[in-house]
């Protein structure tokens, strides 16, 4: 049995209620375990607090508890948690389950992070430069580059298996595989560039994919040390196998 600390949900709407349901069924069937759900919302009202959602009852597990829904901005949510894992151990049996239209978050923590660090420093968001080999690629105004595999509309709830539902084939691509060569590729060219950073969501159990928090806080690591080598750029993406989120952070002379 996989066994999590606290699941973070992000999102309490109509993919939150997805996921906590999911999750309830799979720890009631033994498939996970897990000692705190929180679900992230700053909406009070969200459809997870209303429907006061609890675990699917029987089964092996059949005693984890139910969702606590926070109120919170993501992003504010996300800096107190991830600060407070840094530097400990506290997060390693954590879990993030992503939401499909939520910004670049831990992307967004590992900027502020920077900031932090290197008050003196010129540390900020550039635009990717020359694209990575992956069909579909759109450039977002906060230079956020979006990338997929798939040039068709996805399933929800797939979970990336080696046979594609949509194509009907083998799935022959890898957004994290991807973006190595690219980084390697770049590397190549004479570009200092550290990474990739990859965030991997991945499926667990019914249908809920996660990212590990123990990875964000290994990756904040990774960027500090990177940055006290002088002035570099870092490839940081969230993806699963098909689409992904990329962004560069670029981090300036002391």
């Amino acid at each position: 049995m996989q066994h999590y600390g606290t699941i973070t949900v992000v999102g309490g709407g109509c993919y939150g209620t997805y996921y906590v349901r999911q999750l309830g069924r799979a720890s009631a069937a033994g498939a996970l375990a897990y000692d705190r759900l929180v679900v992230v919302d700053r909406d009070p009202g969200c459809r997870v607090a209303r429907e006061a959602l609890a675990p699917a009852p029987g089964g092996r597990a059949g005693h984890a508890p139910g969702p606590e829904v926070l109120i919170a901005a993501w992003a504010s949510y996300f800096a107190d948690y991830l600060s407070t894992a840094a530097g400990t151990d506290a997060a390693v049996f954590d879990a993030i389950v992503p939401s499909p239209l939520m910004p670049h978050l831990m992307y967004e923590w590992l900027l502020q992070r920077a900031r932090a660090r290197w008050p003196g420093r010129v540390v900020e968001t550039r635009p990717v430069g020359r694209e990575p080999n992956i069909p579909w690629q759109r450039r977002a105004p906060d230079d956020t580059q979006y990338v997929s595999f798939a040039e068709w509309m996805c399933p929800i709830n797939c979970i990336e298996p080696a046979t594609c539902p949509a194509i009907r084939g083998p799935r022959t691509w890898s957004l994290p595989r991807a973006l190595d060569a690219y980084v390697r590729a770049e590397r190549g060219r004479g570009r200092d560039l550290v990474g990739p950073i990859i965030f991997q969501c991945t499926h667990r159990a019914y249908g809920v994919g996660m990212i590990d928090a123990r990875d964000v806080v290994a990756a904040d690591a990774l960027v500090a040390d990177a940055g006290a080598r002088g002035t570099t750029e870092v490839l940081v993406a969230t993806t699963s196998h098909c689409h992904g989120a990329v962004n560069l952070l670029g981090i300036g002379a002391a």
